[in-house]
């Protein structure tokens, strides 16, 4: 039985008793998690649950990468309005980005995670990190580490600054305002790229990991693709779990690492692309669904080994969880979080936790085991 700390509270739809049941073994399994566990089918909430000290169904996490599914949304969203060309090249909107030999580079491949730009010689100080303006002005000038195009690797901080100073440049408006003014508050989600100082009362810090040892083989080589894309070599490298409790940069919102909300929130708006929510048509249609959703990126990523790892912004989840259908798209938080949309089923996933997973990432071993009881009560 789990103890009182660790029991799990909310609720389930008839049918979904399974995923509270195995959401009860996941926080038992680990004493002290904190975590959230939501899901929508076909639009209608089905699973709101949660467990850990501190932690409630209204408490906002630090979420990582989870903001990059947001942010590219907003991408989504200019592409089917003809706003954004996903093969113009990127200087054409941004001139000072043709420099080393990045003047063809269009805003597929940066999407697809193909660009080679997964950060600069020397590496990023926190604050330029929090900051997606001073992202983008450090990577303009940056050679990239790959031929573009010829190979792909997760741009793990700078994505969201790239593909957002494109929108920046073609609309004069940042991701972060488009995604409030046009996702975030019309959907009343609690997921934020950047969060106001009157929420932060509800921020629940980060927790490391536990200790576990350390093998030879987990360390990556100083000057590595994998240590360039996740700033390990910056002097002092990035420690993730300071970074997230950095006031500064929750207040930023940088959308490939500063997203802070709840799994309510995150689940809401994968509903919101595919199904009706709150008498709102899905945001994206069947020809950009189709689009985004297609894999781009096959082989191995150059930086953290995964095959066939990305779709158009969004990570592969049907290759991850292949009991998802092969359209399925969302994005991992470092933390261990998962958010995807799977549209052949009709479910909209989310999984928040507090504390770091062993190995961290979006393949946390508790998303394979929610995520097939979910889809297994969704066929039901």
């Amino acid at each position: 039985m789990p103890s009182a700390t660790n029991a799990s509270h909310g609720t389930v739809a008839a049918g979904f008793e399974e995923v509270r049941a195995e959401f009860t073994r996941v926080v038992a399994d680990e004493p002290g998690l904190g975590a959230q566990l939501a899901v929508r089918l076909h639009g209608e909430p089905v699973v709101d649950l949660w467990a850990g000290a501190g932690v409630h169904g209204d408490s906002l996490l630090a979420l990582y990468s989870s903001g990059k599914g947001a942010a590219h949304l907003v991408v989504a969203l200019l592409v089917q309005e003809g706003v954004l060309d996903l093969d113009r090249p990127v200087a054409e909107h941004w001139p000072e980005f043709a420099a080393e030999g990045k003047g063809a580079i269009t805003l597929r491949q940066l999407l697809a995670h193909q660009a080679g730009l997964i950060g600069v010689d020397g590496g990023f100080t926190t604050a330029e990190l929090a900051d997606d303006r001073l992202l983008a002005e450090r990577l303009a000038g940056q050679r990239p580490y790959w031929r573009p195009g010829s190979a792909y690797g997760y741009h793990a901080f700078v994505i969201g600054a790239l593909t957002g100073e494109v929108v920046r440049r073609a609309t004069g408006r940042s991701i972060q305002e488009l995604y409030r003014e046009r996702i975030g508050l019309p959907l009343e989600l609690d997921l934020h790229l950047g969060l106001p100082e009157e929420l932060e009362r509800r921020y629940v810090p980060v927790q490391p990991a536990p200790p576990t040892p350390i093998r030879n083989s987990d360390t990556p080589v100083p000057g590595s693709l994998t240590r360039i894309a996740f700033n390990l070599d910056a002097t002092p490298p990035t420690d993730l779990v300071e970074f997230a409790n950095t006031r500064a940069v929750r207040a930023l919102g940088p959308t490939s690492s500063g997203s802070v909300g709840s799994a309510r929130g995150l689940a809401k708006m994968y509903a919101a692309t595919i199904s009706v929510v709150g008498g709102r048509r899905p945001l994206l249609g069947a020809a950009t669904l189709a689009e985004f959703t297609r894999l781009h990126s096959t082989g191995i990523d150059l930086v953290t080994g995964e095959r066939d790892h990305f779709l158009l912004g969004f990570e592969a989840q049907g290759v991850r969880y292949p009991f998802l259908g092969r359209d399925a798209f969302g994005h991992s938080g470092a933390v261990g979080a998962q958010s995807f949309a799977d549209p052949g089923s009709g479910v909209a996933y989310s999984y928040t936790r507090r504390r770091f997973a062993p190995g961290g990432g979006g393949g946390a071993r508790e998303n394979h085991r929610l995520a097939a009881a979910v889809l297994r009560a969704a066929r039901r």
